[in-house]
């Protein structure tokens, strides 16, 4: 298990996180992603920790907050020193029925932070990430609630998930002038049928440097390849999420069966492993529902792909160039080169 920096603090993170969605009895909507109990989520917890991994992430609706409550619980039980883990949350979306139940409005944020320390039974939350964006709420209100928080303990860290990329640009530029804690790290969606994070947010994650964490990393099961057939039962034949672009998927599957051929090892573990080998990325959320599971992900670890390999996966997973970055790509390739290479492209004369 390798162990990445958190953004620009001292703090570093498994390259892999327990992740906490399946914890608890969800709504129907959700319920095929979970319907953990106790029990199943202690051994999960205890194989993740024994694993090497120290980071785990939930969220204050996951199951309306009982994974919160389950991850403090078996924490405590197995007795792990509580800074030898890394526990990440968010807030923002809707724990209630009523306008102000939801959102990054101060009164809302500060309720829900001191509601997370509760459920997960601890005095300090290591990363606070802002579950989406509000529309409703300035910038600057968000992140004063959240300064307040890092200054009276309550947090250490502060995080963001699911913006655009100009609105955490913007969010940066308020931090920085206004002197307020900034975001480490955004968590986000990335897999090999899902790389449209590349296009703005991967390269303002690296000008500002901010963690990525990706959720999804299998495409909701996808990449297991147990759907391409249509007749396996689970999340993806109840909701579609995330969306896949199922022609260009096929064709991954199809790479990803040779390489996990070669390599005697599952398609998830191929998965896994081309995400632990892009440079924008600090740590992969594992969701999962048994031990096994987590085992099967957990051998990602031991997969070293080839250079040719990672040719092969990138160039059957490629985005297709969209303005304006082929423009981009097109007027920078020399001035690119020559700070590469100390050479340039087309020497006149």
């Amino acid at each position: 298990m390798r162990y990445n920096r958190l953004g620009t603090t001292g703090l570093f993170v498994s390259e892999l996180c327990l992740g906490t969605m399946t914890f608890g009895k969800p709504d129907a909507k959700y319920a095929s992603a979970g319907g953990l109990e106790y029990r199943e989520v202690e051994a999960i917890t205890d194989r993740a920790i024994s694993a090497g991994i120290n980071f785990i992430d939930t969220a204050d609706v996951y199951s309306g907050g009982q994974a919160e409550e389950l991850i403090g619980r078996a924490v405590k039980t197995l007795g792990v020193k509580r800074s030898d883990l890394v526990i990440a949350t968010k807030a923002g979306h809707a724990t209630g029925s009523g306008p102000n139940e939801a959102g990054n409005s101060r009164g809302h944020l500060m309720r829900q932070v001191k509601e997370s320390l509760r459920r997960l039974d601890t005095d300090y939350i290591d990363l606070y990430q802002l579950h989406g964006w509000d529309p409703a709420t300035p910038i600057d209100e968000a992140l004063r609630a959240l300064e307040d928080m890092v200054t009276q303990g309550y947090v250490r860290y502060i995080g963001v998930s699911n913006w655009a990329a100009w609105q955490v640009a913007k969010a940066l530029g308020v931090s920085g002038q206004q002197s307020l804690a900034k975001f480490q790290s955004y968590q986000g969606y990335y897999s090999l049928v899902g790389r449209d994070a590349e296009r703005e947010v991967l390269p303002l994650l690296a000008s500002e440097a901010l963690s990525m964490i990706v959720f999804s990393p299998l495409a909701g099961g996808y990449l297991t390849g147990k759907y391409r057939h249509g007749t396996e039962s689970g999340r993806r034949s109840t909701i579609q999420f995330p969306p896949v672009d199922e022609g260009r998927g096929t064709v991954v599957l199809a790479v990803m069966d040779i390489i996990a051929a070669a390599h005697g090892t599952s398609m998830e573990a191929v998965a896994l492993a081309w995400l632990r080998h892009q440079r924008a990325v600090t740590s992969i959320v594992l969701g999962v529902t048994r031990v096994e599971q987590l085992e099967a992900n957990l051998a990602s670890t031991e997969v070293q792909l080839s250079t040719e390999e990672l040719a092969h996966l990138d160039k059957a997973s490629a985005l297709p160039m969209e303005y304006p970055g082929w423009m981009i790509a097109n007027g920078s390739a020399e001035r690119q080169a020559l700070m590469e290479t100390g050479l340039r492209l087309h020497p006149q004369g």
